[in-house]
């Protein structure tokens, strides 16, 4: 089993997705922390008020974000892309790009990455950029969005004019990160530790270094280093996304139980469930059927969506290989998957699915992609 990205926060990194729910602080030097918070939920009875303002003045930049950022919230905490969709009615009344506001634009941006339509939400991004080259979100997320599709040179670009902005700390953990994917572990772990030894004490910043950290250590095969950044990352924020990813380490070790034991209080998002079925699956736990059950209803409703072969690919290959015990079939579903996104993991699907098809030529197909993309992993030198 891989590190699967949240569904939730969908190709946002850690920091990426800290920073596209507020407005950046841009620091005044390396030492001085950037926070930016998520957006509250709220209760239901503000976001009636905010949709009955937004509905009396739909072209209001403000009350649009505002109430696409709701919608967003409730797509990330329930797995829900219905709610990302209407997130981006509500920015219907911006349908040219070069008249958007910029708070539009960073959103319609956002939205689309989370829809996985990653090339939109680029295109969206360098626009912003082009015309505000200081906004500091809008090129860690561009950093963020070229890193999952495998475009290496592209994010160290977009990191190195995040520098630009004075966001320094950010900069340096975006160009690491980078640096680690190509094989320069050291380096990136060296500067991670150094930043994590800088004086600020904001957790969620320490909960984005360290889980970025655990996923270096994880790729470079040093299990034990990367299970202790992991403890630490939620010892300083137990957020989803760094204990889906903790929970990915887990199965990865065979550890199922212990995942499974993780994901006891999480939300039952689709993410979490699969997660479920797969290490109840394994451990043959007394839920494992009804877990299975379920993502098999929640894929199947998922699939009346025209968008879903795309969008959902990692997900369905990952329950075929490891629930269905259908290599063929998540074979075809990670090669669909790898044109679109091109994380660690799904190379890792892929070649695993080649793997358990037997089929050769699928394994050179992954081995060739591994090489053009110039990524290094050992668990992938494991299987290619």
């Amino acid at each position: 089993m891989h590190r699967l990205l949240i569904f939730a926060l969908a190709v946002m990194g850690v920091a990426a997705s800290v920073c596209a729910q507020a407005a950046v602080v841009v620091a005044k030097s390396d030492t001085e922390v950037i926070e930016t918070l998520p957006a509250a939920l709220g209760n239901r009875a503000d976001e009636r008020k905010l949709r009955r303002q937004w509905a009396a003045s739909p072209a209001n930049a403000e009350l649009s974000v505002a109430l696409a950022q709701r919608y967003m919230d409730q797509a990330r905490a329930q797995g829900d892309p219905r709610y990302a969709g209407q997130a981006l009615a509500v920015l219907q009344a911006w349908p040219d790009a070069a008249k958007a506001p910029d708070e539009v634009l960073l959103m319609q941006a956002t939205v689309q990455q989370y829809l996985h339509a990653f090339d939109a939400s680029a295109q969206l991004l360098e626009r912003l950029v082009k015309r505000q080259p200081q906004h500091a979100q809008a090129w860690l997320t561009l950093a963020t969005v070229r890193r999952v599709q495998g475009r290496y040179a592209e994010s160290d670009k977009a990191c190195a004019a995040l520098a630009l902005t004075g966001a320094g700390m950010y900069a340096q953990a975006c160009q690491a990160e980078n640096d680690s994917l190509r094989g320069d572990v050291d380096g990136a772990r060296a500067t991670l530790q150094r930043l994590l030894a800088l004086p600020h004490s904001r957790a969620p910043v320490r909960n984005w270094l360290m889980t970025t950290l655990a996923e270096v250590e994880a790729r470079a095969g040093r299990p034990v280093e990367a299970e202790a950044a992991y403890v630490a990352a939620l010892h300083a924020q137990a957020d989803a996304y760094t204990t889906l990813s903790y929970v990915d380490f887990l199965m990865q070790r065979d550890r199922d139980r212990d995942a499974l034991s993780q994901l006891e209080q999480q939300p039952r998002t689709d993410a979490v469930l699969l997660r479920l079925a797969i290490a109840g699956t394994r451990t043959r736990s007394p839920d494992a059927q009804r877990d299975v059950r379920e993502m098999r209803d929640r894929m199947a409703l998922a699939n009346l969506r025209p968008d879903a072969r795309t969008t959902h690919a990692r997900e369905q290959a990952m329950f075929a290989l490891w629930v269905d015990a259908k290599p063929q079939r998540a074979l075809e579903l990670a090669r669909v998957n790898v044109r679109l996104q091109r994380e660690p993991l799904d190379l890792l699907l892929l070649a695993q699915a080649a793997r358990a098809s037997g089929q050769a030529n699928a394994v050179r197909e992954a081995q060739q992609l591994r090489k053009e993309m110039g990524l290094h992993d050992e668990r992938l030198d494991a299987l290619l």
